[in-house]
């Protein structure tokens, strides 16, 4: 008798590969997003999608802070039509991300969600900047 485990059969490689290759073009994580950051090396507008209070209290250095509901065409039109924006938000229990990846696509712009937001941040250890300052 199969386990619960195994009672549904483990998915083709290639579809398992699929699978992968699609989520990542989705999302990235706080650890990739600190370690390009860190670098100097982003190739990515990192957008803060919390409102004002928060992004004072605390966000990652180098991000901008830009509430879903200010993404307009004509905002957005400050960068290259090619940018990639990475969002993040407080973490699993906030859909600001979700928003702000609707939004931006729905405007045609290119845009991964960073998972875990603030809280993936403060887990992996990671420095934060404050006050009202963008980057």
């Amino acid at each position: 008798m199969p386990s619960l485990v195994t009672e549904i059969p483990a998915a083709d490689p290639a579809l398992v590969e699929a699978h992968y290759v699609a989520r990542l073009a989705f999302e990235t994580d706080c650890w990739d997003v600190h370690e390009v950051m860190s670098r100097g090396e982003a190739d990515f507008v990192l957008l803060d999608v919390r409102g004002p209070k928060l992004f004072e209290r605390a966000h990652l250095p180098g991000a901008i802070n830009l509430p879903h509901g200010k993404m307009t065409e004509r905002r957005m039109a400050e960068w290259p039509e090619e940018t990639l924006f990475v969002v993040y938000c407080a973490g699993p229990h906030c859909n600001g991300t979700d928003r702000a990846a609707l939004r931006l696509a729905r405007l045609g712009r290119k845009v991964k969600v960073m998972i875990g937001g603030m809280t993936g941040w403060a887990d992996e250890g990671f420095a934060v900047a404050h006050g009202l300052q963008n980057a």
